[in-house]
């Protein structure tokens, strides 16, 4: 028979510049795409044989065979699956986005065989990204349970038209054969085929065979591993096989701090294996990667991009997800935003969620050393992921007035802890415990035994802004707005009214000198208004040299009138008002404060010559 042109039944030229050109980013794509749909055409046939015996003609291994020819600069995938007939080649090739493994899988819906193969996807789609890569693809093919002589060939340069042709074929299956273009001759190296085979279809059931010359000396060769563990029963796994299983997705040398394998069963099903680094993954010190859980569908690689199936907040964690049940659009590169996709996305996240809260309640001092490398990324989780903001604040481990150095409590505890008559969380950041620990800020709270918990990451701002209460009780930074309960005394405040007018007309820069209600042991402090931004966080944007962001904002200057430099200074400006030194003490105020806060007086010079002068009056007395 003579070879038969035909016409595309759909205008190809045009979907085909779609799928070359924009369908998929990477070329590389076609080999998982070819090997994807010879894995279905296995499965088909395999099924098909439960009830006619008669189709299956060999007995040995099923496997996908992968023949690169550099002389004739062709690729052949080869498969000894289902096959086709004429008709169904034509129809499978002839139009696009039909499907012959979508039209056998809604015969397996209606089906009562419970044995049913697991299918990858729609072959006929991912078929044409051989082009791609090649400017002819042949197709030989025969169906199972025929002769030789029912085999067909189909050919096309993608242009428009195909021929098809009844050709000889000894065995039932599939070959692919790609013309390779000049520019994709490295599909033909026996390293780049492995490198394909191992990133995107490593997990494939079937073997992946190609045929290896060592010292002369030809032998095929498996180039999967077919070691799918997330498939298997949790109790069917080992913690080598998991640690070395992590170690191959993470590229990490350590055991993961947790391992999570679990199948999901009812409206959308999926199993996954996940795990937590021990440590924060070097991709993660050295940037932010999108690289994490990877994503497979019936044990083909789709993609690994972690925000699709992780918010951004877990890109930490590593593993693999398979679901038989995810929707694709014309490419299995690019997943439809669909409800299932976002009920497996949510089931996951709750799994690590509450896997971390187990942790934190019965293996403390994993989850110590877990939350030590990764905690920050938690913190991000609070702010990012509004309706999990609480579970996320209860994996939160902090340092407080009441723990010990190198020692945590959790917001948990610190609500348990506090007095009947608090009704406010107290906080107070700064750059570490050191510098915060020793602040007068924190003077009236612990004489009233009121625990204040010390925020001291970059990232704790950002936390405060979006934790603005925890179990019904408000959290607040304590060098903002004024203290309510304790009064100032009347009589004294009257009595100082005149030193603090003074103050505030010599201390330019400040919004206002107030008489502090927060003091005991030292005489003044820097103290910011209700909502205004803090000087630990202005402290950050000018290190990152981003101060043009700070808002115009000015301090305010709390004196404490217990204190017996305030006295000494009202006594003096009672008996002299105009006497200079008041002004230099004012400024020595001032200054004190803003060291006490961890901030940088504006000139050092002239702060360390009014201490040197104060010294020198003081001595010679």
């Amino acid at each position: 028979m003579s070879a038969e042109t035909l016409a595309f039944k759909t205008e190809l030229k045009q979907v085909l510049d779609i799928i070359i050109h924009s369908l998929y980013s990477h070329k590389e794509i076609f080999l998982r795409e070819l090997i994807s749909n010879a894995s279905d055409a296995i499965d088909t046939l395999r099924f098909q044989a439960l009830t006619k015996p008669e189709l299956l003609e060999h007995s040995g291994e099923w496997k996908i065979k992968i023949i690169p020819d550099e002389k004739n600069r062709t690729l052949t995938i080869s498969d000894n699956g289902i096959g086709m007939s004429k008709d169904a080649i034509v129809e499978n090739l002839g139009t696009i986005a039909r499907s012959g493994t979508k039209a056998f899988l809604e015969t397996l819906q209606r089906s009562e065989v419970k044995d049913r193969p697991e299918l990858i996807g729609q072959f006929g789609v991912g078929f044409y990204s051989s082009f791609m890569v090649a400017d002819k693809v042949t197709v030989i093919s025969r169906p199972a349970g025929g002769k030789g002589a029912d085999g067909v060939k189909w050919e096309s340069d993608g242009q428009g038209e195909f021929t098809v042709e009844s050709v000889d074929k000894p065995t039932a299956g599939t070959d692919v054969i790609l013309h390779l273009r000049e520019d994709a001759a490295e599909y033909l190296e026996e390293w780049k085929i492995r490198e394909l085979v191992k990133r995107f279809s490593d997990f494939v059931e079937h073997p992946i065979v190609m045929d290896v010359t060592r010292d002369k000396e030809t032998k095929e060769e498996t180039l999967n591993s077919r070691k799918a563990i997330w498939l298997r029963a949790k109790n069917e796994v080992d913690d080598k096989e998991y640690e070395a299983f992590y170690q191959h997705l993470s590229h990490d040398f350590q055991a993961p701090a947790k391992v999570i394998h679990y199948a999901a069963e009812g409206v959308i099903e999926f199993k996954a294996l996940l795990f937590l680094p021990s440590h924060k993954p070097l991709d993660l010190m050295w940037g932010n990667s999108k690289k994490g859980l990877q994503l497979y569908i019936r044990r083909v690689f789709i993609m690994d991009d972690s925000e699709v199936m992780l918010p951004a907040y877990l890109r930490f964690v590593k593993g693999v997800v398979d679901s038989p049940d995810l929707p694709l659009n014309v490419s299995r590169e690019m997943l439809q935003q669909s409800a299932p996709l976002e009920k497996i996305k949510s089931n996951l996240i709750n799994k690590i969620l509450r896997t971390l809260e187990e942790m934190k309640k019965d293996e403390y001092d994993a989850y110590l050393k877990f939350y030590q490398e990764l905690g920050v990324f938690l913190k991000e989780g609070v702010y990012q992921d509004w309706s999990r903001r609480e579970q996320l604040a209860d994996l939160l481990l902090l340092e407080s007035t009441r723990t010990e150095r190198g020692q945590l409590t959790t917001l948990e505890k610190y609500v348990a802890a506090m007095p009947e008559d608090q009704k406010e969380i107290f906080y107070l950041f700064g750059e570490n415990r050191e510098a915060v620990e020793h602040s007068p800020l924190l003077e009236s709270f612990k004489a009233k035994g009121q625990e204040v918990l010390f925020l001291t990451d970059a990232i704790d701002e950002f936390v405060a802004q979006a934790l603005t209460e925890y179990k019904g009780k408000k959290l607040r930074a304590i060098d903002k707005g004024e203290l309510s309960g304790e009064q100032v005394d009347e009589e004294k405040k009257k009595r100082l009214a005149p030193l603090v007018d003074f103050l505030k007309a010599k201390l330019a820069d400040l919004k206002d000198v107030r008489l502090s209600r927060r003091l005991r042991d030292s005489a003044a402090v820097l103290v910011a208004d209700e909502g205004a931004m803090g000087p630990h966080m202005e402290r950050l944007l000018h290190r990152f040299g981003r101060a043009d962001e700070i808002p115009p904002s000015k301090k305010i200057l709390e004196v404490n009138p217990d204190h017996p430099a305030v006295e000494a200074m009202e006594k003096l400006f009672a008996k002299d008002s105009s006497n200079p030194r008041l002004e230099s003490y004012a400024l020595l105020l001032y200054e004190q404060a803003i060291v006490a806060e961890g901030s940088r007086v504006k000139d050092p010079v002239a702060f360390a010559r009014r201490i040197n002068e104060l010294l020198v009056k003081d001595a010679s007395r």
